[in-house]
C-alpha cells in the first residue's frame, strides 16, 4: 500500500498547483478515472480522491462520474464508496473469457468474479454499465469469442466498446512473450469484428461510430442520433466540455490551442510535482489546418460523412478539396459524393480508420504501431 499512498499524496500535490492556475468559475462537466486500475485504491482514499478533485474542480449541475472497474481487484466496500462519491457509470474490461486467451495476455478473470460485480455495481444504484471486449486476441476463435459474446450479453451491459489488440511487442514486455502465429491473421481479425458487431446489432444494440454499441437509452446512442457524438483520444464521447484536463503521471489535456502530456514515467511525474510545476512535460499547439483536419476526422468516425458546409468556418475548408478527390477514386465503391461533401457507405465503414487517416498531416511520420484496426 506504501507506493499507492505516496503516488495518493503526490496527485493532490498537482492538483493543488492546477487550483493555482484555473481561473475562477471553472466547474466539472464529467470526471473520468482510468489508467488500468483506480479500483486498486481502497475505499477511504477513493473518497480522498474524489473529494480531492471536487474541491478544486466543482462539480457541474449535470456531472457525470465514470470509473474503469477490475472486477479482480474490487469489492462492495470499494463500490459503495465510489457511489457515494457520486459514480454514475462503471467501464469493466473484460477482453474475452476463454481462459487460454487470459494466460497468453495475463488476465485471469473469471465469468463468476465478473458476474459478481456487475450485480454489484447493479445493487449500488449504478444505472450505466459498460463492457470492454477485444478481438484479435492470441489464441482467439470464432467459437470462443461466440462464447465471450454469450456471457457479455448475459451481464447486460448499457454499453459495449469492442477494440482490437494492439501487438507492439517493442513497447510492452509482456506482448514479446506471445508468438505471433497465435495471433489471428487480418483476414480473420476482420470476421472476428463483424461476429462481434453483428451479434450485438441482432440483440438490440445500436452500433456508434467505428467500435462501440449502446442500447437505445444509452448517452452515447443518443448522441450519435442527435449529431453530438464527439472523438477524442479517449474514444467516443458525449462531453460537450471545451477542455479536458489531465491529472497523474502520463494523462493528457485537451485544449482548444492543443494538447499538454505529463510526465510519463511515475518518477519523473513525481520529481515535477514537488518541485512545484505543473507535470507537463510535452505538448502540441493546434493552427488553423490542424483544427480543420481535426473537425473533419471527427465528422468521419462519428458521421462517417464530412459536410463542407459545416466546415465553412474554417478560413482553409476548401483546401480539403483534393483529399476529398483522391478518397473517392481510390475508395470507389465505398464512399460515395455528396452534395457538400462525401460519405462512407456501411460496406466501407470497416475502413473509416484508413479514410481518415488520409486527412492526417502526420500520417507520413514513419513510427512503429499495430496494424490493429
Amino acid at each position: 500500500r506504501k507506493p499507492v499512498v505516496n503516488y495518493l499524496r503526490v496527485v493532490k500535490e498537482e492538483l493543488e498547483h492546477l487550483r493555482a492556475t484555473l481561473p475562477a468559475g471553472v466547474r466539472m462537466g464529467q470526471l473520468h478515472w482510468g489508467g488500468g486500475t483506480p479500483t486498486i485504491l481502497p475505499p477511504d482514499m477513493i473518497r480522498d480522491l474524489a473529494q480531492a478533485v471536487k474541491d478544486v474542480i466543482p462539480p457541474a449541475p449535470d456531472f457525470s462520474f465514470s470509473v474503469e472497474i477490475d472486477p479482480t481487484l474490487v469489492d462492495d466496500a470499494k463500490i459503495a464508496a465510489l457511489a457515494e462519491m457520486g459514480m454514475t457509470r462503471a467501464s469493466i474490461g473484460i477482453q474475452d473469457f476463454a481462459v487460454d486467451v487470459q494466460e497468453a495476455i495475463g488476465r485471469k478473470q473469471s465469468f463468476a468474479a465478473t458476474r459478481a460485480c456487475v450485480d454489484s455495481l447493479r445493487a449500488a444504484g449504478i444505472t450505466s454499465l459498460n463492457a470492454d471486449l477485444v478481438y484479435g486476441l492470441p489464441h482467439q476463435t470464432p467459437a470462443k469469442l461466440a462464447n465471450t459474446i454469450a456471457k457479455v450479453r448475459a451481464l447486460d451491459p448499457d454499453r459495449i466498446a469492442l477494440f482490437g489488440y494492439a501487438h507492439v511487442p517493442t513497447f510492452s514486455k509482456r506482448q514479446k512473450l506471445i508468438p505471433n502465429e497465435s495471433l489471428p491473421g487480418e483476414e480473420a481479425r476482420y470476421h472476428l469484428a463483424r461476429q462481434a458487431a453483428q451479434a450485438f446489432t441482432g440483440s438490440g444494440y445500436q452500433a456508434i461510430g467505428i467500435d462501440h454499441f449502446g442500447k437505445p437509452q444509452d448517452g452515447l446512442t443518443k448522441a450519435a442520433k442527435s449529431g453530438h457524438l464527439r472523438r477524442n483520444f479517449q474514444g467516443y464521447t458525449d462531453d460537450t466540455c471545451p477542455s479536458l484536463i489531465g491529472v497523474g503521471a502520463s494523462s493528457i489535456s485537451q485544449f482548444a490551442q492543443g494538447y499538454v502530456q505529463n510526465a510519463s514515467a511515475t518518477a519523473a511525474y513525481i520529481e515535477r510535482v514537488e518541485a512545484g510545476v505543473l507535470s507537463g512535460h510535452r505538448g502540441y499547439q493546434m493552427n488553423g489546418e490542424d483544427t480543420l483536419r481535426a473537425a473533419a476526422i471527427n465528422m468521419l468516425m462519428c458521421d462517417f460523412e464530412i459536410d463542407l458546409k459545416a466546415l465553412d468556418h474554417h478560413a482553409n475548408a476548401r483546401s480539403l478539396l483534393p483529399i476529398h478527390s483522391a478518397i473517392l477514386e481510390d475508395f470507389a465503391g465505398f464512399v460515395v459524393a455528396t452534395g457538400n461533401g462525401l460519405r462512407i457507405t456501411k460496406a466501407g465503414r470497416p475502413l473509416t480508420r484508413i479514410i481518415a487517416q488520409r486527412y492526417d498531416g502526420f500520417s507520413d511520420i514513419q513510427a512503429q504501431y499495430s496494424q490493429a484496426s
